[in-house]
């Protein structure tokens, strides 16, 4: 086992409203077991490998790209790696998740979690966190693309898709009215923050100064629109397709059309409790990748485990289709076999490049969440551990699976921009809304 290394904004207003305070997923693994024949069969662990706990508390929200850490719990896959008291807690929203790790478990929090791929460099900086610096560890990629951008019905006759430009007219006059129009994300420099401010400014629209961009928990996105506090907003699934079922608004794109195979969340843990902890970080991180599998290759099951109350609560119609591949946008628009479906393991969809967390990186700088200074290469360096993901998908049977470059190389967004990792400079001078 390779030896591991100690490598080392503004809050969020009203997004999170007791951060010590969350609700636990309470399903035991024999709840689903006998939904299926292929749960994991615990196994002893040899004693080399033994992990030095046998309990972590992991956080999630209520998003279907949470699943893996949901049935690496229900599935046993945790128990099977020796780790059979791991807790998976549910997160009211990102705001909650930041003070909790900011807390470790130690604290009344947590050890890691489910989360934005930006949030573990975030907090890492202490950019997020009142300047208190929490170092974090990613440690695999959770999944590829299955997020979305979705609008009001009140602005259903503008025909919205992935031309931004086409808000313009409703987005002026709001302006010259003095009432902005407001387009929700789930978190300040998050992922959802970053693929509508890209999408708005590749529309001319710039995200800053044309509207207000508002935080609102994932859970509660489809609320606040049907109240009308937002024109817009950007969030996982299920959110998008229950607002599309609930009649309230459509998706103008999904984000997998920004970004095709884009990067999304990340399984994440402190830093200081991975160093303590080396075996049982990598039990965890085995525990997961085995999970990602599973759920690549039993959607339907992982959709009826993830639904129930103890986990997201919701219909199971709210999540199937998009997971299976079919999109109704909600406008007359239905597509079947989409290539943007959200991926768990196929595609390298696991494993966390850092050409991709360097895009992440260098767009916050780009909105001014880093600052202009930064050096990413070397902040990516210090939290990406994808040398621990190689180990556990060798230790897991998966070597043909590691990519052969922590790169993935020139990646092209829809609107023609390209972002070459080995030159983060050319992309960032390229733009021509910015902040830097």
């Amino acid at each position: 086992m390779a030896k591991f290394s100690r490598r080392q904004f503004i809050i969020t207003a009203g997004a999170t409203a007791a951060g010590t305070l969350f609700m636990h997923g309470c399903s035991s693994p024999s709840d689903s077991a006998s939904s299926g024949s292929d749960a994991a069969s615990p196994a002893p662990v040899a004693s080399a490998d033994a992990p030095e706990v046998t309990k972590a508390t992991l956080g999630f929200i209520a998003l279907t790209d949470s699943a893996p850490l949901i049935i690496a719990k229900e599935k046993g896959f945790f128990e099977k790696y020796g780790m059979p008291d791991v807790e998976v807690v549910k997160q009211a929203s990102w705001g909650t998740t930041r003070d909790n790790i900011v807390l470790g478990s130690a604290g009344g929090g947590i050890d890691g979690a489910h989360i934005l791929s930006p949030m573990p460099y975030l907090i890492t900086e202490g950019i997020v966190t009142d300047g208190k610096k929490v170092p974090m560890y990613v440690l695999a990629r959770l999944n590829t693309n299955g997020q979305a951008i979705s609008v009001a019905n009140a602005h259903k006759d503008l025909g919205v898709q992935m031309d931004s430009s086409t808000l313009r007219s409703k987005i002026d006059a709001a302006k010259s009215a003095g009432n902005q129009m407001k387009f929700a994300v789930t978190f300040p420099g998050g992922t959802h923050d970053l693929w509508m401010r890209y999408w708005l400014a590749a529309g001319g629209i710039n995200p800053d100064s044309d509207v207000s961009t508002i935080v609102v928990p994932p859970p509660q996105m489809v609320a606040n629109m049907k109240t009308g506090t937002m024109d817009a907003f950007c969030v996982g699934e299920p959110w998008n397709a229950q607002l599309i079922n609930q009649n309230i608004g459509y998706s103008a794109l999904t984000t997998g059309q920004l970004w095709k195979d884009h990067p999304e969340k990340a399984f994440a843990l402190r830093a200081d409790w991975v160093d303590q902890h080396p075996k049982a970080a990598m039990a965890l991180l085995k525990a997961v990748l085995e999970a990602q599998v599973w759920c690549e290759e039993n959607k339907e099951e992982m959709v009826e485990i993830v639904s129930k109350r103890a986990w997201f609560g919701v219909p199971a119609a709210d999540i199937q289709d998009r997971t299976s591949g079919k999109y109704d946008f909600g406008d007359g628009r239905v597509e079947e076999g989409v290539p943007y479906v959200m991926k768990f393991w196929n595609d390298n969809a696991s494993y966390p490049y850092k050409s991709h967390d360097l895009w992440f990186v260098t767009e916050d700088m780009r909105w001014g969440y880093f600052p202009a200074d930064t050096d990413a290469q070397a902040l990516v360096d210090k939290v990406n551990r994808e040398d621990l993901w190689r180990e556990a998908a060798k230790a897991i049977g998966q070597e043909a699976a590691i990519p052969a470059s922590t790169s993935r190389g020139v990646e092209t967004f829809f609107d023609g921009v390209t972002f070459d990792p080995e030159n983060p400079q050319a992309y960032l001078d390229s733009l021509k809304i910015k902040k830097i």
